[in-house]
């Protein structure tokens, strides 16, 4: 039954294109001048006396000849607290720094928090041992590297700092910076860690002249350093279990080994989901455990706080811990891009709302003008990059999952974090999603691009408030949706159509077009899941609105019509799917025409459930005037003239006439392979369908590789879990069956209900479908002890779910009753044949296939009971019915002939 949905059009416009406007940098005390002449004084200005530093020279000593002090001196600071994992980093400048030889210079570089310095010092204190001096210098400015080296040469001629009679004033810094420079290039054996370089240029100078020691450099730059220091490593994260030792480490360190206190402390449980969440950041992780320990919290109590309130969580440091926060050294970062890339900062906001992982690179291509501004977005992806605030490859970015994280929390206190700035992008981040997305959700050739966009929509669902969705969100989603509900993720889908519907009715009304189709699309995605308790009734609420909103004949409201059908049709009432069909397809004639193509979707419609009805008298004709239509108006090889020649196949198939059903699936095949392609999903329903009827003729010789190639593809293709991969796993497995290799037949009928259970839950049809399907296995087997319950089980279900009179419960009735029958247990098989056949003639009507196999059946029990004389009359009447239904060479007509002659 084909669903008639839409995927909603064009969406709201929302703030303009992304420009240059950078934070702002102005103090809320400055004062501003203008005009010819202007002189502003931002407060007091006093008259003071001029102060003249007095500095006598001090004869200084020649660097080349002072000797390293003994004792090799260090003003390392740190890297004695804890410290886990980075044995391969340690290793790589073990290599690097630990051989002998001339200069050697390496850089670290990472993003901010990483731990590169935390390695640094580390490194350093392991081989302090092994140079005559180790000197840390904090080297994020050129005033704080003059600064270092002054206070390097005090330590190595400390007369430098010293004001006597005879020489008051300590030497001048930048003399004493100058001495240290000279020093560092007459001597050897020394480690200089220059940390946190902010500009590879600051440090090239006092590199290119010390030739014969040691340079360890970190820095949050990526680019830069090939005339300095061409070796580099990129420190990430932590691994998970690493993660996960610095949070225990920094919960314990100073606990007692014994006694009150003692140990690891108790709710870890959350943990790993902790350290997860922080993106194994060593800095975001450390800060944590210290937070959870001062405040006698556990790892689900942070990550509570965590999620209820972000912004405090990352500005805030545990008492006595490290006071570069999260927030603070990022801001650091996005404060120097704000003044030469305004529009990095942008695009990271942007970025913030999409999946850490594998974004596209064309994805935010549009938020600049290739005319304009060609080289816009590339400049700030580089920028980006070369302070490791994204990783770029030739076809995607990542970002670390805390920067996200704060890039999209607003704090009023940030520039770069601007509640406005944050809502404009996470509308661009939205817009761009849906500009990316292919138009046609059953077009392969898109399906590449969904499955990159979706983890990114995935992404922004889970980040954005629904209270912020707008109508792009809504038309986002409902895309979406449409496209996994194609695909056969069909939770995914319903829970994107949810949300969907929701902002449709709070951005539009209960009444609005947009709001009736995303009632209209959800109630599908109900259908398709097998819950139909929830799709009727939804589809009949849609009805009644279009009718009353858009009118009787408006094409959604003809389109409402035929869903509401075919889902009465698939609930097994054809009471009332059949005269509905009709009358739609009345309705659709007279307004939109016998040809237009709602109108041929119709008659077929209309044709599968007579079909269904078991009226192959009424449905094959159709089917065939349908095909006729649909070649006429949409030519002989559009996907829809396809799908009627495939369903009239199956009709012909049904009324057991090979003949022509297997030549017909054949050329089906062939012309999906041509206009569709190999992989297409229809091409595979039709190798499917070909199979299954070389499987009816008794060709398994045919079937079974035929089965088990689709089933490869549709793996390959579709997924392992796909409704229509389990589908033919199931009749792979019956084909196994049917040639009677129960070694193999059984194990996958057991594999598909576990799928299947796990997939679209216990109760879907197919599910119900797979677990009969198991146990007619057992039964065939000869195990009537695993079948007969779960027979029964699958009956009881079957009434519960669909209904006592649902085709599907008939067919459970009738299994069962075949079940006791096989075990001679006719005292129970002969009355469940009875009332199966007595609730098939009023429901199916007389002569419905279905019900002359019931008749067929309960003819077979009279006879095992010797009831001759109940057994020939029902024989009879069943051959007589199966002529006039079936033909003479159906294989029903066939088994009741031969049933009949053995019975006389």
């Amino acid at each position: 039954m084909r669903w008639r949905g839409r995927r909603p059009a064009a969406g709201d416009p929302g703030p303009g294109k992304p420009g240059s406007a950078r934070p702002g940098s102005g103090d809320p005390g400055s004062v501003e001048a203008s005009g010819p002449a202007a002189i502003a004084a931002g407060g007091d200005v006093i008259n003071s006396p001029t102060h003249v530093d007095v500095y006598q020279a001090v004869p200084l000593p020649r660097a080349e000849e002072v000797d390293p002090p003994r004792g090799a001196p260090s003003n390392l600071r740190f890297g004695t607290e804890l410290f886990v994992g980075r044995s391969a980093e340690l290793a790589e400048l073990d290599a690097a720094l630990a051989g002998p030889g001339g200069a050697v210079v390496q850089a670290v570089h990472g993003l901010g928090g990483v731990g590169k310095s935390t390695l640094a010092a580390r490194w350093a204190r392991q081989h302090a041992d092994a140079h005559v001096l180790t000197w840390w210098i904090t080297a994020d400015s050129a005033a704080n590297i003059t600064a270092g080296l002054a206070e390097l040469a005090g330590v190595l001629v400390p007369e430098m700092t010293r004001s006597t009679p005879a020489a008051p004033g300590a030497v001048p810094v930048q003399e004493r910076a100058a001495w240290a420079r000279r020093w560092l290039a007459s001597h050897a054996g020394w480690l200089v860690v220059l940390d946190n370089v902010t500009d590879p240029g600051d440090v090239a100078e006092l590199v290119a002249g010390a030739p014969a020691g040691r340079f360890l450099i970190t820095s949050r730059l990526r680019e830069g350093w090939h005339d300095i220091a061409p070796a580099l490593i990129k420190l990430d994260v932590l691994s998970e279990s690493d993660a996960l030792d610095l949070l225990r480490g920094v919960l314990t360190v100073g606990r007692p080994a014994s006694g009150p206190g003692a140990g690891v402390p108790t709710g870890l449980e959350k943990g790993a989901e902790l350290c997860a969440e922080l993106g194994w950041l060593p800095l975001a992780v450390k800060q944590a455990a210290a937070f959870v320990r001062q405040a006698h919290l556990t790892p689900e109590d942070y990550l509570e706080l965590y999620r209820a309130n972000p912004a405090a969580i990352y500005d805030r440091a545990a008492r006595g811990s490290d006071s570069a926060t999260i927030a603070l050294i990022w801001r650091i970062t996005l404060d120097t891009l704000a003044e030469s890339t305004p529009l990095a900062g942008e695009l990271l906001r942007i970025m913030a709302w999409w999946a850490p992982e594998t974004i596209p690179r064309t994805l935010p291509t549009p938020i600049t003008d290739p005319v304009t501004d060609p080289v816009g977005l590339a400049t700030a992806l580089g920028e980006l990059a070369a302070y490791n605030m994204i990783t770029l490859s030739p076809e995607t970015i990542s970002v670390h999952r805390l920067v996200q994280a704060v890039a999209r929390t607003p704090d009023p206190r940030d520039p770069h974090r601007q509640p406005a700035d944050i809502d404009t992008a996470r509308h661009h981040a939205t817009t761009l999603l849906h500009q990316a997305t292919p138009a046609d959700t059953d077009d392969p050739a898109g399906w590449p691009t969904w499955r990159s966009l979706l983890p990114h929509i995935d992404a922004l669902a889970e980040h954005a408030d629904p209270d912020t969705d707008t109508t792009t969100t809504s038309l986002l989603l409902d895309s979406a949706a449409l496209f996994l509900h194609e695909q056969g993720a069909i939770a995914r889908a319903i829970a994107y159509y949810q949300r969907a519907l929701a902002s449709n009715q709070r951005l539009h009304g209960p009444d609005h077009p947009d709001t009736l189709t995303s009632r209209n699309n959800l109630a599908g995605a109900y259908y398709e899941a097998g819950d139909l308790e929830r799709a009727i009734p939804l589809l009949e609420a849609t009805l009644t609105d279009r009718e009353r909103v858009l009118g009787n004949d408006h094409p959604n409201t003809l389109a409402s019509r035929n869903n509401l059908a075919g889902a009465y049709y698939a609930s097994g009432d054809l009471g009332r799917a059949i005269p509905l069909l009709k009358a739609t397809l009345t309705d659709q004639e007279r307004v939109l025409g016998d040809d237009h193509p709602d109108t041929l979707i119709s008659r077929s419609n209309l044709a599968y459930a007579y079909q269904e009805a078991g009226d192959l008298g009424r449905a094959i004709p159709l089917l065939e005037a349908t095909l006729t239509d649909q070649e006429r108006v949409l030519g002989n090889d559009h996907p829809r003239t396809l799908a009627s020649r495939s369903n009239l196949a199956g009709a012909y198939q049904e009324a057991g006439d090979l003949g022509r059903a297997i030549p017909l699936h054949q050329q089906t095949l062939t012309d999906r392979e041509r206009v569709l392609g190999n992989d297409h999903p229809d091409t595979l329903i039709s190798r499917s369908n070909l199979a299954y009827a070389y499987q009816e003729a008794g060709d398994l010789e045919r079937a079974i590789p035929l089965l088990e190639a689709t089933l490869t593809d549709q793996e390959r293709v579709l997924g392992n879990d796909h409704p229509r991969t389990l589908t033919s796993r199931s009749n792979l497995a019956r084909a196994y069956q049917e040639a009677g290799d129960l070694g193999r037949a059984i194990p996958l009928h057991q594999q598909t209900l576990t799928d299947q259970e796990r997939v679209l839950g216990n109760d879907h049809p197919h599910t119900l479908t797979s677990r009969n399907n198991l146990a007619h296995a057992y039964q065939a087997a000869g195990d009537l002890k695993r079948a007969i319950p779960l027979l029964e089980a699958t009956l009881t279900d079957r009434e519960r779910v669909l209904g006592n009179d649902h085709p599907h419960t008939l067919t459970s009735r009738n299994n069962l009753a075949g079940a006791y029958y096989e075990a001679g247990d006719l005292e129970r098989a002969i009355p469940l044949l009875e009332a199966t056949l007595t609730d098939r003639e009023r429901v199916l009507g007389n002569d419905h296939p279905n019900t002359l196999i019931s008749r067929s059946n309960l003819a077979g029990a009279y006879q095992e009971a010797g009831d001759l004389g109940r057994a020939i009359p029902l024989l009879e009447a069943t051959l007589a019915g199966c002529r006039r239904v079936l033909g003479e060479d159906h294989p029903l007509t066939k088994t009741v002939r031969e049933n009949l002659e053995g019975a006389g």
